[in-house]
């Protein structure tokens, strides 16, 4: 007897840890233990799990967020450790508790756990318990639950009678008109995700006038939601259903007095080109698409300005050139100039894009001139964003014409006052040198590639070394041989210290690009002889840069030339010398 008394009591124990802690003061220790309910769970077994733990649960809700948000978790994971599937519906009382509470981010993350046991029921079942929580939350007395409620009507409506679909449908429209904004602001971000498994005779007869409603909600923060909505609505639609049931709405919202929701438009915009068809786009959405390129508030010129390579390539192919010259390529030669930056720093980003749609003779006499402008745009971030596609314009238009039009530009910009500017373009240099050739390169850039090494910034010096290395890569290294390496090893003898150490990080890097045999040949001798520079900080990296390019180095070479200078610079009075030189005797030697 008392041995199946102290099983008893063992039996007990997990249930008694987990009340004492979730009654703890500790915050900390109540988090734990709910983090640890699976645990707890699986030592009880699925029946006292149904029997005790879920009613525990659901009676104690009255907690810190963090710890609710915790539990609205964990209960999305429970399915297994309640008896599985059929068994789901016991753990709708707790997360119908948490759906219902005042923070938001748990009452997202309960109808996230809601959605995901609702999976888990049987169609018997998700009538019986899952549909009755979803009109109960629907038509509770706090905005709370009813904003829950939005995001249940997807997963239950499609495994329903059609006489509960009715119903849900009622329910949902009553959240449609609710008098607190959140509710139709929840109901309106989830209208779009209803109409996907609604039925299309309901789609038109019900969802469509909800849609309509919601896009003339007094509040912005709804309309602008709705827009969403009407991408995916859209979608589901014949081109004769939208004309009708849609766009007239839809050009309600281009137009709408606030701008938060001119702009939704503008960000779905290519989304709501392909819903509608190529025929509503080419006489509708193009007037309204313009209208949002002219807007009077940046952000919307902005958004729509990112769009204007996409919504251009996705026009039919038949009228595309005839849109973009007479509709679309007028306001993108104004929003060139617009006062904004991130609105020219937007277009920019996507203008280039144009080209391949236009082909070279409209490339050359209507786009060139805007990539000019945009080229010498005060404004770093627009310059950058036209170098980075300089690629696709080369495509169209061949380098020779690109270099008369564009390259005088980048010139200018190589020798920018601001050193940020310089460093933006160094990091452009590799991909203008693939995109150039390598006898273009060398006539019109490779001067500029040297000049930065000397540059008096660092941060441009060091950048300059790492273009090199790219360089090399792309041109390979006789090239190197040829036109770089005599100019870097010029630098070995200069009166600037500080170039002297260029030329040893130019080194460091040549040496794995140029390989063993032009590394022992001509850039080992420069090292050795830099050995007895007169400033330590130079001896300094002239020992890290021996332990750098020894692996390109011959046992052979090293020894007898490696060796004896490294055992110098280890003597050195510097401090800072001596070490360096340590480290690189014990890193060849390793």
């Amino acid at each position: 007897m008392a041995a199946s008394d102290s099983a008893g009591d063992d039996s007990l124990y997990p249930i008694a840890v987990l009340i004492d802690e979730l009654k703890n003061e500790d915050v900390q220790l109540r988090l734990n233990s709910i983090k640890k309910l699976s645990t707890i769970a699986l030592a009880l077994g699925v029946e006292r799990t149904r029997a005790e733990l879920i009613p525990f649960l659901t009676e104690t809700i009255y907690d810190e967020d963090e710890v609710l948000l915790a539990l609205a978790e964990q209960l999305g994971n429970f399915i297994s450790l309640v008896g599985g599937p059929e068994h789901a519906y016991w753990l709708l009382r707790p997360l119908e508790s948490l759906a219902t509470v005042e923070e938001t981010v748990v009452r997202d993350k309960a109808v996230e756990s809601l959605r995901a046991v609702a999976a888990q029921h049987n169609p018997g079942d998700l009538e019986a318990h899952f549909v009755p929580l979803v009109f109960r939350l629907a038509s509770g007395d706090w905005f709370t639950s009813r904003t829950s409620a939005s995001g249940l009507f997807a997963v239950c409506y499609p495994r329903s009678q059609p006489a509960i679909k009715t119903e849900l449908l009622t329910h949902f429209r009553s959240l449609c008109q609710d008098d607190t904004p959140m509710v139709r602001r929840a109901a309106a971000s989830k209208l779009g995700e209803l109409a996907q498994v609604v039925e299309l005779q309901y789609l038109k007869s019900d969802l469509i006038p909800m849609f309509v409603n919601l896009a003339q909600d007094e509040q912005d923060s709804v309309r602008l939601l709705a827009v969403e909505a009407c991408v995916s609505i859209a979608s589901l639609l014949s081109q004769e259903d939208v004309e009708q049931l849609v766009m007239h709405t839809l050009k309600q919202c281009t137009g709408d007095t606030s701008w938060r929701v001119r702009f939704m438009v503008a960000d779905r915009f290519t989304e709501l080109q392909k819903a509608v068809g190529v025929e509503i786009t080419r006489n509708d959405l193009v007037p309204a698409f313009q209208s949002l390129l002219k807007d009077s508030e940046a952000e919307v010129r902005a958004a729509a300005a990112n769009k204007v390579k996409d919504f251009c390539q996705n026009l039919d192919k038949q009228h595309q050139e005839s849109i973009i010259m007479t509709n679309i390529l007028p306001c993108v030669k104004d929003l060139v100039a617009d006062p904004h930056q991130h609105v020219k720093s937007s277009l920019a980003s996507v203008i280039m894009g144009l080209s391949p749609i236009l082909g070279r003779h409209n490339t050359i006499e209507h786009l060139l001139p805007l990539f000019l402008s945009q080229l010498k745009d005060e404004c770093p971030e627009v310059r950058l964003n036209i170098i980075s596609n300089l690629d696709c314009v080369n495509e169209v238009i061949g380098i020779q014409q690109l270099s008369q039009s564009l390259l005088p530009a980048i010139v200018e910009l190589a020798e920018d006052s601001k050193w940020r500017v310089r460093s933006a373009i160094i990091e452009y240099m590799p991909l203008l040198a693939g995109q150039l050739g390598q006898e273009f390169f060398d006539e019109k850039l490779n001067s500029l590639c040297m000049t930065w090494l000397m540059d008096h910034v660092f941060a441009i010096r060091e950048a300059a070394t790492l273009n090199l290395r790219k360089l090399v890569d792309q041109f390979g290294a006789e090239w190197a041989e040829n036109t770089i390496i005599p100019k870097v090893l010029a630098m070995s003898r200069d009166q600037n210290y500080l170039y002297r150490m260029t030329c040893l990080f130019c080194i460091n890097v040549l040496a794995e690009a140029c390989g063993s045999d032009i590394t022992t040949r001509l850039l080992l001798p420069t090292v050795l002889s830099m050995a007895n520079d007169k400033v330590a900080n130079v001896r300094f990296n002239v020992a890290k840069t021996l332990q750098k390019i020894a692996p390109q180095l011959d046992q052979a070479v090293i020894q007898p030339q490696v060796k004896p200078v490294l055992d110098k610079l280890n003597a050195d009075l510097d401090i800072d010398v001596k070490y360096s030189a340590s480290e690189a005797i014990a890193g060849i030697a390793g």
